[in-house]
């Protein structure tokens, strides 16, 4: 299994996925510090006085600010590494051959597939850490970061674990779906996993007559959120790292993002059903897969 975790990362390398990732995300990096520098500026100019409550409560804003911007987008790219490293997998291999020469070999299936994911998942939550202490960084140079030690540490274990909740739902599809069919497949349900969050997003912040409108938004939402649960545990994520049942009352928390916040709020119940989904998703991918003529 070591072998087989060392020849995914290795794969990544030569197909230079990890590379055009960490140039993209250079650049994304680079444009970030402006945005920041210019969102934080107003802290640095005199406004405020340092001693004053309302200092505080502006360091929070503008660091919110900041950190809901960075991991809207860092969760897209999470999402899409994790998503297009391990969509051909298994179809990929099959079709080219790769997959008979191995299972001639005394390598069983079940040690091939783990092989695989645990090398899918370990270099997307490498990745993930790079990114997530990378946004930390600009926001506390440029305005602080909300939060402590074990807010950001939950934050941080919500952040990762999209990773090996998209890995296991694309291998699966990769089981079953060609690599173009299972590429677009899993765009889509991302898509729409995204889609339904911003639909909560509206539904909130839109004064609109709750039996004619908002259940029915929030109803196709709720199952957009079930079938593709990664956009609810980013908002779970910016609930933690932003404190915001704490600050209710001080924070005006959906002006202050917008759309690029936090929308509903998932409960812990959700938590576990994303824990059982993932896991559900990795036992029939490797049934599948047990069961797959190669």
């Amino acid at each position: 299994m070591i072998t087989i975790i060392g020849s995914t990362w290795k794969e990544l390398l030569r197909k230079r996925v990890m590379l055009l990732t960490l140039l993209m995300t250079v650049i994304f990096l680079f444009a970030f510090w402006f945005v920041a520098k210019t969102i934080g500026a107003s802290l640095h100019d005199g406004t405020y006085n340092p001693s004053d409550v309302q200092y505080i409560i502006a360091v929070y804003e503008r660091s919110a600010m900041i950190l809901s911007l960075g991991f809207f987008f860092g969760s897209f790219v999470i999402a899409f590494l994790s998503i297009f490293s391990s969509f051909s997998v298994i179809a990929g291999e099959a079709e080219q051959g790769v997959l008979q020469a191995l299972m001639t070999r005394p390598l069983s299936r079940l040690s091939w597939y783990m092989g695989r994911w645990i090398g899918f998942v370990s270099w997307g939550i490498g990745y993930a850490a790079l990114l997530f202490i990378s946004i930390l960084l600009v926001s506390w140079a440029h305005a602080g970061i909300p939060g402590d030690i074990v807010s950001l540490t939950r934050s941080f274990a919500l952040f990762i674990f999209v990773v090996p909740l998209l890995v296991s739902l694309s291998m699966l599809g990769s089981c079953h779906l060609s690599s173009t069919g299972n590429g677009v497949l899993m765009t889509m349900l991302y898509g729409a996993g995204w889609l339904g969050g911003m639909i909560e997003k509206v539904a909130g912040s839109v004064q609109i007559d709750q039996n004619i409108a908002i259940k029915p938004l929030l109803t196709i939402a709720g199952i957009m959120s079930l079938v593709m649960p990664a956009d609810s545990l980013q908002n779970r994520m910016q609930s933690e790292l932003f404190a915001v049942n704490e600050l209710q009352g001080l924070v005006n928390i959906r002006s202050l993002f917008g759309f690029f916040g936090v929308g509903q709020v998932p409960s812990n119940a959700f938590l576990m059903y994303s824990a059982g989904y993932m896991l559900v998703m990795l036992l029939l991918g490797l049934w599948s897969f047990r069961r797959k003529d190669l």
